[in-house]
């Protein structure tokens, strides 16, 4: 028997469309309106055969946390990418990117 599921996303935003508030929740994973500085949802588009983006972020989200959400949003990618094609060598290409760019944005964590 198939389950239906859903995922709530809320977004305030001021005069100018610019979000203030972005709320969520995910009852099946425990998620109850849950804040969140920013959000990326990808979904694909089997008929355009295209990926149809929202990418949202509110004015606290400082650059600093901009820069470790897309780091550690590249990092998942390679995961779930490996998780669905088998593609090992093309994410473990990714995952040496991905420490490239932690390295250029000074986001990688002191070595002891």
């Amino acid at each position: 028997m198939s389950k239906k599921s859903q995922i709530k996303i809320d977004v305030t935003t001021n005069e100018n469309n610019v979000p203030e508030t972005i709320h969520w929740t995910a009852q099946d994973g425990g998620v109850e309106n849950a804040k969140a500085k920013a959000i990326m949802l990808a979904l694909w588009d089997e008929k355009e055969q295209n990926t149809m983006r929202i990418d949202l972020w509110n004015q606290e989200m400082t650059v600093d946390e901009m820069k470790q959400f897309f780091h550690q949003t590249l990092l998942t990618m390679a995961d779930s990418f490996e998780r669905a094609t088998g593609e090992h060598n093309i994410t473990e290409d990714l995952r040496d990117y991905c420490l490239h760019f932690a390295d250029k944005m000074n986001i990688l964590p002191p070595e002891n």
